[in-house]
């Protein structure tokens, strides 16, 4: 039995030093935890020969498919701020590209498959927990509308990986727009290779930004592109509650989707300050932080592009900081509309901005859940019953005080209640995959018990549906099942 790929690979065909060619190291007893058969036929590929033993040795790295050119990709990077002037693919592999039912060309790289020439002592492989971490994260943000890095499978391996102690190894899949970082841009502007950041520079826009390749100024266009779809995506994460955990610039996709899902959470709590990431120790990447962050990898961009722009430098830094000023414009606006729809504001008006900043701020000062309290703001909107929203607050009173005025500048709204509440309902999940749920799924995986990671699956993917059947896992954690500290680490 055969397994196509249709592969129509073209990063491998850049210059030799923007990766390094390796092929996946075999893993001794490949078993398929989960496919993702609707990916699977979104990208032309037989899920049915996925889920054949022949499949899981392809998705596990211990077969290389025909038409495959394994590579481990360069780049560098920011991490904490501090530049690396090489990192890379230290346990990735990119399989090739196919271009989709939609016609969007799509890589397929394995998470976890083994040493590579950037593995820097590392092993290259990954434990069953955080595979199966990115996988539930990954496809929530799917369900949730976020652009994002999507998992098609996850695989054991039959192998330990030591960590700190032995735990079970795996293999992901993962499917992106495509892998390219800032981090990448980096790795060849710190060398002062100008004809490699060129020739990045005009495969991004082929890929990506193909209707910059005309403009008269396509490198400055490109910059705005990126720009705009970071602006984007981070507005929708915090429009969420999603915190990132490790912004570094190699982790900045210049596709605009999330990728590289570490110690990423959702907040329980509305708290701006909140961090999980255990190495986050400064908050440097804290949920409210996240605007700033984006911006300052960005600059980063732009610098790798300056000589793209302008042979004069001060005149190349002036075009630089210009776009980079459109940034908190675009942010903002997104943010705020985002925000403006989660309360039931179909319009604009003078005010709107106050009115939902003290209802964030009421949220932090009562420690009101983020998802919960929108969720049932959602339900009060149409029913008028506040009771459900109420309980999120230790002060009630306060939340009594903005509601009233709220259902004042819902009066103007020209919908009605039950418009207003449908579309809130559309915004506001009712479902996230919380820490202490995505714990308990992958404790109970580690002792091979697979049906609890199946069922969140199941719930989170269709994050806006009520689900009565599940509505438990609406549930904020008891105060003994919270998960405070998320760990990097595939």
């Amino acid at each position: 039995m055969t397994i196509h790929f249709p592969f129509q690979n073209t990063y491998s065909a850049l210059p030799a030093n923007f990766f390094a060619r390796v092929a996946p190291t075999p893993v001794a007893a490949p078993r398929l935890v989960k496919l993702n058969r609707a990916l699977a036929v979104q990208l032309g590929l037989d899920p049915d020969m996925l889920e054949s033993p022949e499949g899981a040795e392809i998705l596990a790295g211990k077969r290389v498919p025909e038409g495959a050119d394994p590579i481990a990709m360069a780049y560098a990077g920011h991490q904490f701020g501090q530049f690396v002037p090489q990192l890379g693919d230290g346990r990735a592999i990119l399989l090739g590209e196919v271009i989709d039912k939609d016609g969007v060309r799509r890589d397929i790289q394995l998470k976890g498959s083994g040493p590579t020439p950037f593995s820097r002592r590392g092993d290259g492989r990954a434990a069953l927990g955080p595979v199966l971490r990115e996988y539930i994260v990954s496809e929530a943000m799917y369900a949730l509308g976020i652009p994002t890095t999507r998992s098609l499978a996850a695989v054991t391996s039959g192998e330990g990986v030591m960590r700190e102690t032995m735990l079970p190894g795996a293999v992901l899949t993962r499917v992106a727009a495509s892998h390219v970082r800032v981090g990448t841009f980096q790795f060849f502007a710190a060398r002062g290779d100008t004809d490699a950041v060129r020739a990045l520079a005009d495969h991004v826009i082929a890929r990506h930004y193909p209707d910059v390749a005309k403009a008269e100024r396509p490198y400055h266009a490109l910059l705005e592109g990126v720009v705009a779809r970071q602006a984007d995506l981070i507005a929708r994460w915090l429009l969420v509650g999603f915190i990132h955990g490790v912004m570094n610039t190699d982790n900045t996709s210049i596709s605009g989707e999330t990728i590289d899902y570490g110690p990423c959470a959702f907040m329980d709590e509305y708290n701006p300050a909140q961090v999980f990431s255990s190495i986050d120790e400064m908050g440097r990447y804290a949920y409210a932080n996240q605007p700033r962050i984006a911006l300052w990898n960005l600059t980063r961009l732009a610098e790798c592009l300056l000589r793209l722009f302008s042979d004069d430098q001060d005149k190349a830094i002036e075009q630089a900081q210009m776009i980079l000023g459109e940034f908190a414009e675009k942010f903002t606006a997104a943010y705020q509309a985002g925000l403006r729809k989660k309360i039931g504001l179909f319009t604009e008006r003078d005010g709107d901005e106050a009115l939902i900043q003290d209802l964030l701020d009421t949220m932090a000062k009562n420690t009101a859940d983020f998802t919960l309290t929108f969720r049932r703001l959602s339900d009060a909107a149409g029913d008028g019953a506040d009771d459900k929203v109420r309980d999120q607050f230790t002060d009630p009173a306060a939340y009594d005080e903005w509601a009233a005025r709220w259902r004042q500048r819902l009066a103007d709204e020209p919908q009605s209640a039950a418009e207003c509440q449908a579309a809130m309902r559309a915004v506001n999940p009712a479902f996230i995959p919380r820490n202490h749920r995505v714990e308990a799924v992958i404790a109970a995986a580690v002792n091979n018990d697979y049906t609890p990671f199946e069922e969140l699956l199941k719930v989170l993917s269709k994050p806006y549906e009520d689900q009565p059947d599940f509505a438990a896992y609406a549930d904020p954690p008891l105060p003994d099942q919270r998960v405070l500290r998320t760990f990097c680490g595939t």
